[in-house]
């Protein structure tokens, strides 16, 4: 079968993958049961809502309401989508360019999204719409989910999304959505943002059974990303970096991940006091006249500055070749009010390189610096 036939975007094209991908990993085995009981109600959602925005291990049960894509879904009453927590399908297409493109040749393509990128990228590809698919019958005739966190604190990512298991009752089992999507090959565990703390061996045994049984992406052939080796490096050295952090930060109330709901909480609380604050490099503004200011990324439009008046310490600190990756920053959270709102506002200055511990990057050199005293 050429490349070209294999992404067709018509139904004769979608039917030949459905029964490629059913024989890689065994669609016909995990027939699904309608949940019974009444038809959860806007009401009933928006009382789970509030438990969603409070910490907490167990949320609630929510009607689902959409597959997004094979690791996003919706529920009905709230604000944004779900995010799973441990998966990272592939893309699908969401453009005729990229499907076009695809059609035309999906090696080529592939290779043009990323571009001179150092690291992997994110694309569409045809294993992205059968990960869809996977999802969508994987919960037919799922009415109601129930949704778990990793952590108490760990509410929301980035874009606003819920971060989520999802468990949904098949045949009076509660069955873990997140581990049975990289099981059955159409993700792989991505501890890219931390290692899972609840289910990281589940999440192991799951890939490492879909891996030799060469199911989904890692069967033979398919039309999916290419360097999966590369992927997991980068991602499992971000993960063992959360995870020394976690544990080196145990039952210490001055250890603050910036993503959590109470992060400026913590960090106001410890005013004047020394920190250790874990995040990824956002944005880097090189001052003209001023400092430099570089951002922990936190929430689109609320992150969390770092303050450089030197920038020979910017150089030294390697932040600027490390946006988007970890970090842990060691410093003491001071108060200053904002020019342009006046309001009274969180940061952190950075006079020496070794305030920034960088994380370790597959492909990129970590610069030197002398130990924090």
């Amino acid at each position: 079968m050429s490349v070209i036939s294999t992404v067709r975007t018509s139904r004769r094209s979608h039917r030949s993958w459905a029964l490629v991908l059913a024989a890689a990993v065994g669609l016909a085995s995990l027939s699904c049961a309608p949940v019974g009981g009444k038809r959860y109600t806007r009401k009933l959602a928006q009382k789970s809502l509030q438990k969603l925005e409070a910490p907490g291990i167990v949320v609630g049960e929510f009607h689902l309401t959409k597959v997004v894509d094979g690791d996003t879904i919706k529920v009905d009453g709230l604000d944004s989508s779900l995010r799973l927590i441990g998966d990272d399908t592939e893309e699908t297409f969401k453009n005729e360019g990229d499907r076009r493109g695809a059609e035309a040749g999906l090696e080529k393509y592939m290779k043009d999204k990323r571009g001179s990128s150092p690291r992997p990228v994110k694309m569409a590809t045809p294993m992205g719409e059968q990960a869809k698919l996977w999802a969508k019958h994987f919960f037919e005739g799922v009415e109601k989910v129930r949704i778990e966190r990793d952590h108490p604190a760990e509410i929301r990512d980035r874009y606003n999304r819920y971060l989520a298991y999802v468990l949904a009752n098949k045949n009076g089992t509660w069955m873990n959505y997140n581990v049975e999507v990289v099981r059955a090959g159409m993700s792989p565990y991505f501890p890219k943002y931390g290692n899972s703390r609840r289910f990281h061996a589940e999440f192991v045994a799951a890939q490492d059974e879909a891996k030799a049984a060469k199911r989904g992406i890692w069967a033979p052939g398919m039309p999916g990303y290419p360097d999966y080796p590369e992927r997991e490096a980068w991602w499992s050295a971000r993960g063992n970096f959360v995870d020394e952090f976690r544990k080196e930060g145990e039952g210490k109330a001055n250890y603050i991940d910036i993503t959590h709901w109470d992060a400026l909480d913590q960090l106001e609380a410890n005013v004047g006091k020394e920190v250790h604050l874990l995040g990824t490099i956002g944005d880097v503004r090189i001052g003209e006249k001023g400092p430099t200011r570089v951002t922990l990324s936190r929430r689109l439009f609320s992150d969390f500055p770092l303050i450089f008046f030197d920038r020979d310490v910017l150089g030294t600190s390697g932040v600027s070749e490390w946006k988007g990756e970890f970090v842990v920053v060691t410093g003491i959270p001071t108060m200053y009010e904002n020019k342009h709102t006046h309001k009274q506002q969180l940061q952190i200055q950075i006079d020496r390189a070794s305030q920034i511990k960088l994380s370790p990057v597959p492909g990129l050199q970590i610069p030197v610096a002398s130990p924090v005293k």
